[in-house]
C-alpha cells in the first residue's frame, strides 16, 4: 500500500513544526547544537520553526495525509549554495547564520555553527534535490512513511535526470538512505566535540520502460 502524500501549506505550519520537534528529539545532532534533555524540549522547536518557514518560503514540504511525517525539499540550481550561501559576508553580523542564530537561542553559537558547517561541504557544481530534512512521530517510526516520502521525489529525479543530495544525521538514517540509492559523499562532517553527519550524493537512475526520457 503506497504512502497517502500532500504538498504542506501555510495553513500547516504548527504541525509540520511539532512533527519535526517530536522527531528529532532524540536525534544526535540535535542533542549536540541543544545539549540537555529539558533545554532541548524547550528550545528545539524554535529552529524547527525557523527550518519550516525557510522551506515553506523558497522550497517544498511534503506531508503525509494524516499528518504523521514530512519531508523538506530544496531545488539547488548549479553553482548555487545549499542553505544560505556559507562564504557570503564572510561572518559578517548580519549574515544569514548570524541571524538565524539570534532568533532561534542568541547565546547559543552551534546554532549558527551547523548551519556554516553543513553549507560549507553542500555540493554546488551540478544542479540537484536537497533533502533538507526528513522526520516521522516517534510511534510511527519504522513503517516505511519515510522511505515512502523519499521515493516519490527520487521517481521524479529519475525520470528529469537530477541528482539529489542530503546529510544524514545518525549511522541508522545513513543506512536507509544508501539503499534508496545514495553513497557517501567525501569525507563525515565531524561536528566539534559531538557526532558525524554523513553527506551523501545520488545519482538518478535510468528509467526502463515506456515514456522513459532520452
Amino acid at each position: 500500500m503506497g504512502v497517502a502524500i500532500r504538498t504542506a501549506g501555510d495553513d500547516d505550519r504548527e504541525l509540520v513544526v511539532r512533527l519535526l520537534d517530536e522527531a528529532f528529539q532524540d536525534d544526535p545532532v540535535s542533542g549536540w547544537v541543544f545539549p540537555g534533555r529539558e533545554y532541548r524540549r524547550t528550545t528545539h522547536h524554535r529552529l524547527m520553526a525557523a527550518f519550516t518557514d525557510i522551506v515553506l518560503a523558497d522550497g517544498r514540504i511534503d506531508l503525509t495525509e494524516d499528518g504523521s511525517a514530512c519531508a523538506l525539499w530544496m531545488s539547488v540550481p548549479a553553482d548555487g549554495p545549499g542553505h544560505e550561501d556559507a562564504h557570503a559576508g564572510d561572518r559578517a553580523e548580519d549574515d544569514d547564520f548570524v541571524r538565524m542564530r539570534k532568533a532561534v537561542d542568541p547565546g547559543n553559537e552551534r546554532v549558527e555553527l551547523i548551519g556554516r558547517l553543513t553549507a560549507g561541504i553542500h555540493p554546488s557544481d551540478r544542479a540537484h534535490e536537497y533533502l533538507w530534512m526528513i522526520g516521522v512521530v516517534p510511534g510511527r517510526q519504522g513503517e516505511g512513511l519515510g522511505t515512502g516520502l523519499i521515493g516519490s521525489v527520487l521517481d521524479r529525479c529519475d525520470r528529469e535526470g537530477l541528482a539529489a543530495y542530503l546529510e544524514a544525521s545518525s549511522e541508522r538514517s545513513r543506512v536507509l538512505y544508501e539503499r534508496l540509492g545514495f553513497a557517501a559523499a567525501g569525507e563525515p562532517l565531524a561536528l566539534p566535540d559531538g557526532p558525524y553527519m554523513w553527506p551523501m550524493w545520488r545519482e538518478p537512475r535510468r528509467v526502463q520502460g515506456p515514456g522513459a526520457a532520452g
